[in-house]
């Protein structure tokens, strides 16, 4: 594993890369609120071991990427596409794969279309269809946004306290496996101990932009693969079907019981659905 700070765009964005530059790369781009370490490093290196060059990176507002005040809002969903353009950019990278998960998958729709050159494939995990189509369908279940509503009485001061909160979010977003408690307490901690200020990764609530883009999947040409739970509280699997259907030749892989996660039972099915279309 190899952390680098790198300047793009004008801001820091905190970067890590596991494997041999030689090998295909593949990007990780996490969801909203989501530091660099909700991918599982043993997720990243088992990746890696499969013959792929990984990277994972934190957004703004995130981990130890440039953060801004809370409650504040200085850049787009666009911007954020851009960004990951130019942590490729910034390994000399021309060519990548991507791996998106939710908010994650959305950018990696509109690096496709955006910079459909530097895209070789696109895999979407527990994601959705960019545009309008999502007005259409289920909504995040109440309790992950109960659970965001206690943020504003946490002590942000109280490493406990607030490692909890990180964890618990997990809980929240779980499906019916068995929530993996100790695992997301170790990434909690970690992302506890590395971010620059936690409080900033709120301001992922107000992002917008990228209306350029809105219900174009249909124009994405490169291979996809679409990963979905079926128990998914926050984007409902009927998010991952509008997917498939609205870009007509991608694959859908199902994760019976799963929720919006990357639950350890579902990494072999995951690494390899991904290091078969990458090998396309």
């Amino acid at each position: 594993m190899s952390e680098q700070m790198l300047k793009i765009n004008k801001v820091d964005i905190c970067t890590e890369s596991f494997g041999n530059r030689n090998d295909p790369a593949v990007l990780l781009i996490m969801g909203a609120m989501s530091s660099l370490d909700w991918w599982d490093e043993d997720f990243c290196l088992r990746l890696a071991d499969s013959g792929r060059f990984v990277i994972r990176y934190d957004h703004r507002d995130l981990g130890r990427s440039t953060v801004y005040e809370p409650g504040t809002s200085n850049y787009t969903i666009t911007d954020l596409a851009d960004d990951a353009v130019g942590v490729l950019d910034a390994y000399s990278i021309q060519h990548a794969s991507i791996v998106g998960m939710s908010l994650g998958g959305m950018i990696g729709q509109i690096l496709a279309l955006r910079y459909p050159e530097r895209v070789t494939t696109l895999t979407l995990i527990a994601s959705s269809a960019f545009g309008t189509v999502m007005e259409k369908l289920p909504p995040m279940d109440q309790s992950i946004l109960d659970h965001h509503a206690k943020s504003a009485s946490i002590d942000w001061s109280n490493r406990d306290a607030v490692i909890a909160f990180l964890a618990d979010g997990w809980k929240t977003l779980a499906g019916t496996k068995p929530y993996e408690q100790e695992r997301m307490y170790k990434l909690a901690k970690r992302e506890a101990n590395r971010a620059l200020q936690l409080r900033s990764r709120f301001n992922h609530a107000m992002l917008a932009g990228g209306d350029e883009y809105y219900d174009r999947m249909g124009e994405i040409s490169v291979p996809v693969l679409i990963i979905h739970g079926t128990k998914d509280p926050a984007l409902p699997y009927e998010h991952g079907l509008a997917l498939a259907k609205a870009i007509p030749h991608a694959e859908l892989v199902t994760l019976n019981g799963s929720g919006h996660e990357i639950h350890r039972e579902d990494w072999a099915e995951i690494i390899d659905s991904v290091i078969k279309l990458t090998s396309r």
